[in-house]
């Protein structure tokens, strides 16, 4: 006899996780980070394409959209217009460049997978510093 018990929700909506959509080209890569950063407490979508990504952002609000450095002036340009305004980033899996693993301007940061023990610590910097942005106070009245 089936059960007539209602059906789990999924649990990020229960416990109002930050969400996190991750675009990367490569299978591996994009497992890992996705394993990390749920492991980590975010609730993580995938993508990809630049074309499932768009999709994805048009579908959800994302606080966060990672990319790697393939597709990232595509879609970090789509994110940026949408009225939610995610945090964006750009998740490069070697600092082979010299710089700092903070070096480009904001919004647009990059976060080095092989620097991972910090890389929930700048997850959750990145969706600190969009919430910011986002919910200014109001200006006192003259």
């Amino acid at each position: 006899m089936p059960s007539t018990l209602p059906r789990p929700k999924d649990p990020g909506q229960n416990l109002g996780l930050a969400r996190v959509l991750l675009i990367h080209g490569d299978l591996a890569p994009r497992l890992a980070l996705q394993t990390i950063l749920q492991a980590g407490g975010y609730d993580v979508d995938v993508a990809a394409s630049p074309a499932e990504a768009m999709f994805k952002l048009d579908a959800g609000r994302y606080e966060l959209v990672l990319t790697d450095q393939r597709f990232s002036s595509d879609i970090l340009a789509y994110a940026r217009v949408k009225e939610y305004r995610p945090a964006t980033a750009v998740v490069s899996s070697s600092a082979d460049d010299g710089e700092t693993p903070f070096h480009a301007p904001d919004p647009l940061m990059s976060v080095h997978t092989e620097d991972l023990p910090s890389l929930l610590e700048d997850v959750a910097e990145l969706i600190g510093a969009r919430a910011r942005r986002r919910y200014r106070p109001l200006r006192p009245a003259v």
